[in-house]
């Protein structure tokens, strides 16, 4: 700020010492040295309030920001789900016109079996009830006898 040196300084000093004396100088360097800590400690305190100040505008933006995006996510998610209804009510609409019968004759019913065909379907069915008899029954591990 001031561009004081050591030497000026000195000046200083000694133009201290004479106006004032020596008697009061040490009073006088006390009470201007508090107040210069006092000045000192305001003015950091100013800029630690400004910087508080600052630090809170960057977070209202940043609280923005966000608010922003989380909007434009969910404005995204709502278009979405719309699209997801409508291709849903289409595909129901298009399953339960293709379920309606479409004025089709009634089906046939077969002719009754002859005795013929019950002669065919008899050995079969046997077949499927050996191989169902075949099967080893499932023994429990813990009934099992120990060697």
């Amino acid at each position: 700020m001031f561009d004081v040196g050591f030497s000026e300084l000195i000046v200083i000093a000694l133009v201290a010492l004479i106006v004032i004396g020596p008697e009061r100088l040490p009073r006088v360097a006390r009470t201007l040295g508090a107040l210069l800590g006092r000045a000192q400690r305001y003015v950091n305190d100013v800029k630690a309030d400004i910087q508080r100040e600052v630090d809170l505008d960057e977070l209202k933006s940043i609280k923005s920001t966000f608010q922003d995006a989380a909007k434009s996510v969910e404005q995204s998610v709502s278009q979405v789900g719309a699209e997801l209804q409508s291709a849903g009510e289409s595909l129901n609409q298009s399953i339960s016109a293709a379920a309606e019968p479409k004025a089709e004759p009634e089906p046939v019913a077969p002719p009754a079996a002859t005795p013929a065909d019950v002669t065919h379907e008899i050995p079969a069915a046997a077949a499927q009830m050996d191989l169902a008899l075949e099967t080893k029954p499932v023994q429990d591990p813990a009934a099992a006898p120990k060697a």
